[in-house]
């Protein structure tokens, strides 16, 4: 294993831990910074799905008291059996049409320019949906109705398509749907948990016999610099977008996929 793609597995973790819980599309970001690289990992994506879990452990860390109060109340109180239900309810769509649509996904849809364009239109979502909220209705995960949670969990779907973003989904359509923006980034942060955890177990299984030491060196240190980073996003971005909202990374979103439209477009 040479020093070069070491170093580009460090890079690229990094960029996971930043972008992950962001609204810019962290998996967007690892296609085109990787194509850039020239990064030859682990097969079948698998390193950009596993190193996911360095950024999922990071949310385990930073809410690790709520979670835990919901695991130890779960039996007792009314309020934690309705945020696992919400969870699990806004996890299904993602669970059951990502198994179903895997082998299109990764074979026809893990391309720079899909990326750049869906960075485009997302951004420009960002901007009108910023510009047309409703009025916050629900301002607590706990409170969640089943309705509400399967809905955000539909939207969620959408982020299959490579620059998109996980966590721009859920919180756009968790807006609409008249949730806070502080509780919309919150739930996006738990929904990850199930999400990726259940993509890095699926991923992992049908790529486990292609998996060298050399490859799992490689994910470890991306893996490690994944978590170091979301922590700093995790416990920075709740207050940001409470004070500044979406809308900064709704031009982000824009300008970097122009810009890389105009990158491939010069190759």
């Amino acid at each position: 294993m040479d020093d070069t793609t070491l170093l580009s597995a460090l890079i690229l973790g990094v960029v996971e831990g930043l972008t992950e819980f962001l609204p810019v599309s962290s998996t967007g970001h690892l296609i085109l910074i990787g194509d850039l690289l020239g990064f030859q990992g682990p097969p079948g994506r698998l390193f950009e799905v596993v190193i996911q879990l360095g950024a999922i452990l990071a949310i385990c860390v930073v809410y690790f008291q709520r979670l835990w109060h919901i695991a130890v109340t779960l039996p007792t109180s009314r309020e934690s059996r309705r945020f696992v239900i919400a969870i699990l309810l806004a996890f299904l769509p993602a669970a059951v049409i990502g198994v179903m649509a895997h082998g299109f996904i990764k074979s026809v849809l893990f391309s720079p320019y899909v990326v750049c364009v869906a960075l485009i239109v997302g951004g420009i979502a960002i901007l009108l949906i910023e510009r047309n909220l409703p009025t916050p209705r629900h301002f607590k995960v706990e409170q969640f109705s089943p309705r509400l949670a399967l809905g955000i969990g539909f939207v969620q779907t959408l982020a299959m398509i490579p620059g998109v973003s996980r966590s721009g989904a859920t919180i756009l359509g968790a807006l609409l749907m008249g949730v806070e923006r502080k509780t919309a980034a919150e739930f996006s942060f738990f929904l990850a948990i199930p999400t990726m955890a259940g993509a890095v177990v699926y991923d992992t299984y049908k790529n486990f016999d292609t998996l060298t030491s050399d490859g799992s060196l490689v994910i470890a240190i991306g893996f490690v610099a994944a978590f170091l980073a979301a922590l700093v996003v995790v416990k920075s971005l709740v207050a940001f977008v409470s004070r500044f909202g979406f809308t900064p990374f709704g031009w982000y979103r824009i300008a970097l996929g122009t810009l890389m439209l105009v990158i491939l477009a010069m190759r």
